[in-house]
């Protein structure tokens, strides 16, 4: 879905942004020009944004939960 039509940005766009390394709104617009028109796409974009930060952290989580080693497994084996 286009977020900010002024400047053709997509939620993937901001999805994109996050994964390198995006938090704020102002990051946003210094990136993408999310808000640095009209700014009617403020709220959708700070939207995106949040939703994708949520989802990079759960993302993050389940990769850690499913490689985390064993320490009680570390200690059997000395």
């Amino acid at each position: 879905m286009y977020v900010c039509i002024c400047n053709a940005v997509t939620e993937r766009h901001i999805g994109e942004a996050v994964s390198e390394g995006v938090s704020t709104l102002r990051e946003l617009r210094t990136r993408l020009g999310v808000a640095g028109e009209c700014g009617r796409c403020a709220t959708c974009a700070r939207d995106c944004l949040r939703t994708a930060m949520a989802e990079r952290t759960t993302t993050a989580n389940s990769a850690r939960s499913v490689f985390a080693p064993s320490y009680s497994m570390a200690v059997e084996a000395v």
